[in-house]
């Protein structure tokens, strides 16, 4: 995924035929945080602070359903991914990156949590055929929310 463009607050992007791929695939992860993975307080176990915890776990859930849906209609969207003979071009405006970076941020994390929250680095994780997905969007979302992070640096991307 490289930046190919930053003007007017729009970004583009030329993703190779696999890069896109990858990225799709990663995006299906979502949402991966467990929902009661957030909790309001760890120590505090009022009636109201159940009530709260009740209202943040709903307001989440419907947090995840808006960004199901704006994710598909981004994923299927031909005006943003383009095709072109080596890939595509994902165009993108600021807020669109910032929005994608919290999409890429949950299943990066659920990953992790799915792996047991390790504290490992990545080269001494035991990959097999129930961690290496998780390994791979883990890293694969890792990856793309640095290149997404460094297009908001240039001039022009916002």
């Amino acid at each position: 995924m490289k930046l190919i463009q930053a003007e007017k607050g729009k970004l583009v992007f030329h993703l190779g035929k696999r890069e896109e791929h990858l990225l799709r695939a990663v995006l299906r992860h979502y949402p991966l945080i467990p929902a009661a993975h957030q909790p309001l307080s760890k120590s505090i176990k009022t009636t109201a602070n159940k009530a709260d915890q009740r209202l943040l776990d709903e307001a989440l859930a419907e947090q995840r359903k808006d960004n199901q849906r704006l994710l598909e209609k981004l994923l299927n969207d031909p005006q943003r991914f383009k095709e072109t003979e080596a890939g595509c071009r994902l165009t993108l405006s600021g807020a669109d990156v910032e929005w994608l970076l919290q999409v890429l941020n949950d299943v990066r994390i659920g990953s992790w949590i799915a792996l047991g929250s390790p504290d490992k680095d990545l080269g001494e994780l035991e990959w097999n055929e129930e961690t290496a997905p998780q390994i791979l969007a883990m890293e694969m979302s890792g990856n793309f929310q640095m290149t997404l992070l460094e297009a908001l640096q240039r001039p022009g991307a916002t």
